[in-house]
């Protein structure tokens, strides 16, 4: 591509900018003392345009207008500059723009050039469909990865793809869920894995993408068409939009997918290694996201892109709400220290295009930081990942004990954690995409992860999981009755409790990984989710169904605000009948009032949990017991008694609850 004709070009904004004339390409690089902005040709050909220092440098900006060329222009950076730590450049590397919007890449799984592509325009309008604006304490999101939740449906047209993704919108629709929130997105180069299968020696592949090359570019093997990936991802936002399903998604700015020091140079590092990163000035990084560096989140050439790149998810492309990964680092200042008023998260509180969104972090990151409860604790719109409700709920139905007082606190919202902030600040899961599925929870004791090359060490051991006596699928039938029971119970509880609520995917129907609890470079049947399970195992999409279904009728379940000590809205029991706070006592009952708001008949409700491995009969309290109390679910019954409707009273003032069970009573107030 020869003979291109050049202007100096404009300083902002960053990135590839489409003009009628041509597109102009601005980039920060404070260190840099030379720059070529390079154009790729469709035979591979490089034509690197020299800037001039003078003409084409704005403060630290690089800049340059080149005419005659549109969308689909592929093109990179060349920069000379220090060599000496902290700074990395080198001329001989082809960077590509941290701005860019769209990637030429190959096919999924496929080695090959990753080029930053101009993309094309969007719509005049906005294309993404009405929000839903679901209230975060009224939400239930359902945690998912694009390509390995379609990947294996035969029924889905476009596997493995936000195409294929909007597909199962009728699905999700029956299922009750209010949010979908997506595992990374964003472009990730899958192959970049050094692990090989043990057994086959195959190269394993980033199946889960927390390893960010381009945080404004939908990752084009994402998608059924390639060659407009903003497209089609806006297409899945506008469908999931038309029926109510806010579209929320897991942002990676803690790190990147450069790794550490003896990683890949291919965009940050090499345009300004000391401004994006945390350095010790001697060529090593700080690492406090477990990936070998960490971002400098809080320089503001770092923090400005962080800001752009959510404007335009949530703008341009019609995101409802991010989740972010390792969520302390993004406090962390220049030394690393947690700053006390971060700049980033200030400017993210303030932000007029973002007022709108949900925030939702993962309060901990991987250098000891655990800041559940404090993440932002003076914004309310803030949310956070409640890894106290996850182990104490999991905890209460396994052989660890959890006293009942300790599980009151988490099923009512957490107010000992989030208080002025509401339930809807707490995020209660059970499980995620981290640690095993709800069925591995109840199969196995220990981990199993030898399949991702690291002899075992990598992931979490979980001191909840517990296999009912005898690892593994191969169990007999009292084994397979109690495992029922605990996945039943665990849902329950995480359904009926105040605050929002996450899901993983494929958990309502069973899912297994084999015991791989960390199963992120598994691109293959062990994190594949398998269809034919939830057909199998369709009672229990039944019961995950109707629990959510009884969740959204009745308002009680889903308050906006905590109990007062005033309001009479709710009262603990124990198996006597009265309350039970000793250390020891492994059985609760919670009697919950009815809440005008619902569209469903009033009703009280009176739910009984038995954390014990033998049965409890609880009593039920006597300023209640004269009630037309009828069992709504019971998670040791055979289905379909574990979810009912229309039941006769009960005879008798006593409920026995069998083992690491859970009850629902209701009765008209």
């Amino acid at each position: 591509m020869t003979g291109l004709k050049t202007y100096p070009g404009f300083p902002l904004p960053l990135g590839a900018s489409l003009r009628p004339e041509g597109v102009n390409f601005s980039l920060f690089s404070a260190h840099s003392r030379a720059a070529w902005l390079v154009i790729i040709g469709p035979d591979g050909e490089e034509t690197a345009i020299p800037l001039d220092r003078e003409k084409n440098r704005t403060g630290r900006v690089w800049h340059i207008f080149v005419c005659g060329i549109g969308p689909g222009t592929c093109y990179g950076w060349r920069l000379d500059g220090p060599r000496t730590p902290p700074h990395r450049f080198d001329p001989a590397i082809l960077l590509h723009d941290p701005y860019a919007r769209a990637f030429s890449t190959p096919a999924w799984g496929e080695s090959g050039p990753r080029l930053a592509r101009v993309a094309a325009p969007p719509a005049a309008t906005q294309d993404h469909g009405p929000r839903p604006r679901t209230p975060m304490a009224e939400s239930v999101i359902y945690e998912l990865n694009v390509r390995s939740f379609t990947v294996m449906d035969q029924k889905v047209s476009a596997p493995g793809t936000f195409a294929g993704l909007a597909e199962k919108i009728p699905y999700l629709k029956e299922l009750g869920v209010t949010a979908v929130e997506l595992l990374p997105v964003c472009e990730f180069d899958e192959t970049a894995v050094r692990f090989r299968d043990p057994e086959t020696g195959g190269q394993l592949r980033n199946l889960w993408g927390y390893a960010t090359t381009g945080f404004f570019a939908p990752k084009a093997s994402f998608c059924a068409d390639m060659d407009d990936p903003a497209a089609e991802f806006r297409a899945m936002v506008r469908e999931m939009h038309r029926a109510g399903i806010e579209v929320i998604l897991d942002m990676v700015f803690n790190h990147s997918g450069e790794g550490d020091e003896t990683g890949p140079t291919s965009f940050f590092r090499g345009i300004d290694n000391q401004v994006y990163y945390l350095t010790d000035g001697q060529g090593r990084y700080p690492d406090h996201t477990g990936c070998g560096h960490t971002v400098n989140c809080n320089h503001p050439v770092a923090s400005d892109l962080i800001i752009d790149c959510l404007r335009y998810w949530a703008a341009r492309m019609g995101v409802d709400g991010f989740r972010f990964d390792l969520a302390p680092v993004l406090a962390r200042g220049p030394d690393g220290a947690i700053l006390d008023r971060p700049p980033l998260l200030e400017r993210m509180n303030a932000d007029p295009v973002l007022a709108g969104t949900k925030l939702i972090a993962e309060p901990w990151d991987a250098a000891g930081a655990v800041m559940t409860g404090r993440f932002a604790a003076q914004e309310r719109r803030w949310s956070e990942w409640n890894d106290r409700f996850r182990d104490e709920v999991k905890g209460f139905f396994s052989k660890t004990p959890v006293s009942a007082a300790r599980l009151a606190t988490r099923i009512s919202g957490s107010a000992d954690l989030f208080p002025g902030r509401g339930p809807g600040a707490s995020v209660n899961y059970v499980t995620c995409h981290d640690g095993f599925t709800l069925r591995d929870l109840v199969t196995y004791d220990r981990k199993r992860n030898h399949a991702n090359g690291e002899d075992n060490r990598d992931g979490m051991d979980d001191p909840f999981a517990w296999s009912c006596g005898r690892e593994g699928e191969e169990a007999g039938p009292e084994t397979e009755r109690l495992r029922r029971t605990r996945i039943r119970s665990m849902a329950a509880l995480l359904l009926l409790s105040q605050g929002a609520v996450m899901i993983a995917a494929g958990d309502e129907f069973g899912r297994s990984q084999g015991g791989n609890n960390n199963p992120w470079c598994q691109d293959n049947p062990t994190a594949w989710l398998d269809w034919g399970l939830a057909e199998k195992n369709r009672d229990l999409v039944r019961f995950v169904a109707g629990l959510i279904r009884l969740r959204k009728v009745h308002a009680c379940f889903r308050r906006e605000e905590f109990f007062t000590p005033e309001g009479g809205e709710v009262a603990w029991f124990g198996p006597a009948g009265e309350p039970d706070w000793s250390e020891g006592c492994q059985a609760l009952a919670m009697y919950l009032k009815h809440l005008p708001g619902g569209p469903g008949p009033a009703r009280d409700f009176l739910l009984l949990a038995n954390g014990s491995p033998t049965e409890t009969v609880f009593v039920i309290n006597r300023r209640i017991a004269n009630r037309d109390w009828r069992l709504l679910v019971d998670t040791a019954a055979d289905p379909p008694a574990d979810l009912r409707e229309d039941e006769p009273p009960l005879a008798g003032k006593q409920v026995a609850v069998a083992a690491f069970a859970v009850t629902l009573l209701a009765a008209a107030p």
